[in-house]
Parts: structure tokens; sequence; C-alpha cells
């Protein structure tokens, strides 16, 4: 039975575990929150209580790795509001306790927010599409927030580390049955970038990629590749939302169409070619 460990068993990781379960893996799970450990415990994850700091790891981190193959980094930036982290510290903390353990693949749950938006004067919602081979510092003029600087930065630090092999997985914008950003949007006014693309990804499919990475046995190399784990469907964010307005019977929200949408296409090819991946929400 093929042993892995998750690191940060929250909105994700928690089912993601669940669905490992089912597929008959041995799941190791970690949270920061005492009150957590029970919960993991009962659905037979091995629970860990770890917390990870710029210069310390806090808790049995060398048992939560100890005869795992595979590593999955759930645990995202905490970098909105005043809340401004050395998440790339973290997870240089963290990789020499991966370098000393058992693991030899590690999946990092990254974001599109790496690619930046496209800028540039004559910007429009069909002008910048970004496949994987896309350079992230290379679009537009900026890599636009500080969570996608230093995402970039960790993915970097893991795939050049020759010790494992690191895949990335750059997730859009994540909604599932109980997280829909209609639910903050509605009844806003000014909202910009209206002609801009969506960019957004179910729970559901969140996980059958992963399962479909971890699972995978085909010849072709699903480890040390980057993939970008967008649904297939690209809307303007004006006809979107006000659509799911109407659908979830919400305000409508209004958007500003003074000032140029800024904005891109994230294409999934690899997704489809060499996972063979079919969505199960293609449409949202």
């Amino acid at each position: 039975m093929t042993q892995i460990s998750i690191l940060g068993c929250g909105w994700l990781g928690l089912p993601l575990a669940k669905a490992l379960l089912e597929k008959g893996f041995s799941v190791k799970g970690s949270t920061t929150s005492p009150m957590k450990l029970s919960v993991l415990e009962n659905l037979k994850i091995q629970p860990f209580l770890i917390s990870l700091e710029s210069k310390n790891v806090s808790g049995n981190i060398e048992g939560f790795l100890e005869n795992s193959k595979i590593l999955i980094i759930d645990i995202p930036p905490k970098l909105r509001g005043n809340s401004k982290e050395d998440f790339v510290g973290k997870i240089e903390t963290l990789i020499p306790f991966i370098e000393k353990s058992s693991i030899e693949n590690v999946l990092f749950i990254s974001s599109i927010s790496v690619y930046g938006d496209d800028t540039s004067p004559d910007s429009n919602r069909d002008a910048l599409s970004v496949t994987e081979e896309t350079i992230p510092i290379a679009i537009g003029t900026n890599l636009n927030t500080e969570s996608g600087k230093q995402l970039l930065q960790t993915e970097q630090l893991l795939q050049s580390n020759s010790n494992f092999k690191t895949t990335i997985l750059r997730f859009g914008g994540l909604i599932g049955e109980d997280r829909h950003p209609m639910k903050f949007l509605a009844g806003r006014e000014n909202l910009e970038n209206p002609e801009a693309p969506i960019n957004l990804i179910h729970q559901v499919d969140c996980i059958g990629i992963i399962l479909k990475i971890v699972c995978h046995t085909e010849p072709v190399e699903v480890w040390n590749e980057t993939f970008n784990a967008v649904a297939p469907f690209h809307p303007s964010r004006e006809e979107y939302y006000t659509q799911k307005a109407v659908d979830l019977n919400l305000a409508l929200p209004k958007f500003n169409h003074e000032n140029l949408s800024v904005g891109k296409t994230i294409l999934n090819g690899k997704i489809k070619t060499i996972l063979n991946y079919t969505f199960a929400k293609p449409n949202l």
C-alpha cells in the first residue's frame, strides 16, 4: 500500500485525503489546529499537528514524512490584508526534512497567479493565451501579486532540487458546492475587468486531476512537470457573474467599463495530452 503525506488538510486537502483512502492509499495528514486531529483520525487519516514557519517547523515532521513516497503540499500563502508571511522561507525550512526522508515525489499546489495579467495597451480578452510553456515573468509588465511572486519562487526552489521530483499544479480560482466568488460579488458596483475571461476550477476536478497524477502508471512521465489546472470555460467576468447571480437569485453585480479590461486565458493542454483527464465540471 503506497503511503502519501498531505501537508495541509483544509478545504481541498481533507476531501483529497478521503478520495486517496478510497483508492487504497495510506494517508498521513497535517493540520495546524489541535481541534482537527480527532477529525482526521476518525476518517482513518494518520493525524499530525504541524506548523511551518520561515525558520522553524513545529511538530513531528519526521514522523509525518516517514515511509511516504509522495508529499502533497497544499498550504496557500497567507499574504492578504496585513498578513505578509515569508512563504518561500517556509518551504526552504521544509526542504531539508524532505531530503532526509523517503519522499520521492512532491506535488506542489500552486496558482495561476504566477502569470500576472496582460497589461499591454492593446490588451483585450483574446489578447493573451497562457500555456505551461509561457514564462510567467515575461507576460504583460508585471507579476502583480505578492502571492504570485512567492509561489513562483517556491515552484523554482522545489523543481531545482535533485533529491526528489516535483510536479507543479497551477490551479485557477477555486470553487465548490460551499465556495463561490459570486457570493462576495453580489450587488457590488464598479467591478473592474468586465471583459477579462474567467479561469476557474471546481473542487471535484482539483481532486480528480491530483488522483490522475498520483495513480499514473503509463510510460509518460508525470513528475517534474507543470500543469495548468483550469476548466476549459472562459466567458467574460461580466457574462459569467451576471448569469451566476441570476442562477443563485442574488443581486446583480455592476461592472466598470471605463477602464481597459486586463486578464488572460489559461489553457490546460497538458491536462488533456499527458493526463488524458476529462473534466467533471467543464462549464462551472
